[in-house]
């Protein structure tokens, strides 16, 4: 998987922890290849487990961002306010640390909104959005965060940021681009996101792998990076 990425010319990849314990595996697997980073979150669906590791002993190799994290009401017996709660703590654990944020947010936006005006520090990205024109609107005139675009694009019709505050990303192993739908999403296939961005912005490809890289650059500030 990881050289078929670098074939679609991917030269560096995340991978996103969820809850203490999948956060360390992503540790160890960023550990053991070249180019492969990852994050410390605790989705909020486990808001719950609030017993978690807060990287009070830093272990290993250090997290490139705290994620992923945010506000999730779309299931039935959701707990607000102990995703709330959560919410905000790993926020604080981004400022202390200095480290972006990769949020995740599904029918919350008001609370989201409310919690992230307390942080004006805390840099990020909302990964993989699903929300509305109205919605992108008051991300991008309210908040400085980059927005995540990924396979879901190819086949939905979702509102599409503007290049400047756009992420490629893949949520892999879900929302597989057309036109590998039905199969496991991976790395490689960001480039069949960047095509389609290519031509629904009508915006050479080579631009489109220039402009989001360098966001990328800039909010993660990978260790070798010659952005900051």
């Amino acid at each position: 998987m990881l050289k078929r990425a670098r074939k679609k010319n991917v030269k560096k990849i995340i991978c996103i922890g969820t809850d203490p314990e999948d956060s360390f595996v992503a540790r160890d697997f960023a550990m053991a290849h070249d180019d492969v980073y990852w994050t410390y979150g605790i989705h909020p669906e486990n808001a719950k487990k609030l017993n978690h590791y807060m990287l009070s002993k830093k272990q290993g190799a250090e997290p490139i961002a705290i994620g992923e994290v945010g506000l999730d009401y779309h299931y039935e017996g959701y707990n607000r306010e102990a995703q709330i709660k959560l919410f905000e703590e790993m926020l604080q654990l981004a400022k202390d640390n200095d480290l972006p944020v990769s949020f995740h947010v599904r029918e919350a936006f008001d609370d989201f909104f409310a919690v992230v005006k307390n942080f004006p520090e805390v840099r990020g990205v909302v990964h993989s959005f699903t929300d509305s024109k109205k919605i992108l609107k008051r991300i991008l005139n309210e908040t400085d965060f980059y927005v995540g675009v990924n396979g879901l694009a190819t086949y939905s019709t979702l509102p599409t940021p503007p290049l400047e505050r756009i992420l490629l990303e893949t949520d892999a192993p879900f929302l597989t681009p057309t036109p590998f739908r039905g199969i496991i999403n991976e790395p490689g296939y960001v480039y069949e996101v960047a095509q389609w961005l290519s031509r629904n912005l009508a915006v050479d490809f080579e631009i489109i792998e220039e402009e989001t890289t360098n966001n990328a650059e800039r909010l993660f500030c990978f260790p070798d990076s010659v952005l900051r």
